[in-house]
């Protein structure tokens, strides 16, 4: 069986664009992955509003991610792609969170340059460290990778809001020379941004669609044409789940109608995954067999 660096790899290997609905938690991953979809990431500020119920300003500490992240990777068999932040500290720190994400099954991390606290990419006051700091942190992630970590390194920046556009470029193609796997400019505000971003920077890019954001959201096909590899939904699932279930306590509390557009119990069950639970343990019940 393929690593899931390995996985990732072959996947962006192909000459499309890979779609990619961004999870929370170990459930949300598994529908997303009985969904039919190639791959995942793990959002910050989804998980941040899941785990501790706080907004994604750095308040989950790396133990915090990584063991999410651990729960997210023994639940499925696509790669996961880790939300790895600045790296929690250090170039050193930036070390050990490549390893450990790598240890804990996730296929890439991502390692971005904001200053710590980070901040989520669509909100105000983002700031980035200067351009040798960010360097040395990818310089640390590959350090990681080359010695023995099995992961890709999804490099980050957030220089677009401070500095602009050409800073941002420049910041990731840097990256790339230092080895970095796949590229993410964070936040260009216009279609003309995107594209000078695939037309400037070498292999894989990831866009970020942050529906309300600031960058457009465009169809699947426009942001193949433009020259993504891969289009990240951090927000899609939990939005549409919190507003199922803001729906749902409204109308319980009222008890009118109280179990509008429920999955049924037989799919919630499957899903979940009841059923195979019971096959595989049926092997087991020898008193039933006696």
């Amino acid at each position: 069986m393929p690593s899931p660096a390995e996985t990732l790899r072959a996947l962006l290997a192909q000459d499309m664009l890979h779609v990619m609905p961004c999870c929370y938690d170990a459930l949300s991953a598994r529908l997303i992955e009985q969904a039919g979809f190639d791959l995942t990431f793990m959002s910050g500020f989804a998980t941040s509003a899941s785990r501790i119920g706080q907004p994604d300003l750095g308040l989950m500490s790396y133990s915090e991610v990584l063991d999410q992240a651990r729960n997210i990777t023994e639940s499925l068999a696509i790669p996961l792609i880790a939300d790895g932040d600045t790296g929690y500290g250090n170039a050193m720190n930036v070390r050990r969170t490549v390893a450990g994400f790598a240890r804990a099954g996730a296929a890439a991390v991502m390692i971005e340059d904001q200053v710590a606290p980070k901040r989520c990419g669509h909100t105000p006051g983002k700031a980035v460290v200067g351009r040798e700091e960010a360097f040395d942190r990818i310089r640390a992630a590959v350090d990681a990778r080359q010695e023995g970590a099995d992961i890709l390194i999804l490099a980050r920046t957030d220089a677009r809001h401070e500095h602009g556009l050409s800073e941002a470029i420049d910041r990731a193609r840097k990256f790339k020379e230092l080895g970095a796997d796949i590229l993410f400019v964070e936040a260009p505000k216009t279609v003309a941004e995107m594209q000078e971003i695939c037309r400037e920077l070498p292999g894989a890019k990831m866009a970020n669609i942050v529906e309300g954001g600031e960058t457009p959201d465009l169809s699947h096909k426009d942001l193949q044409e433009i020259g993504y590899a891969i289009a990240a939904y951090p927000l899609t699932l939990m939005a549409s789940a919190m507003k199922a279930m803001v729906k749902t306590l409204e109308q319980l509390k009222t008890d009118n109608d109280r179990t509008p557009d429920l999955m049924d119990f037989k799919e919630l069950r499957q899903r979940i995954g009841f059923e195979d639970y019971y096959d595989v343990s049926a092997r087991y019940e020898t008193s039933k067999r006696s």
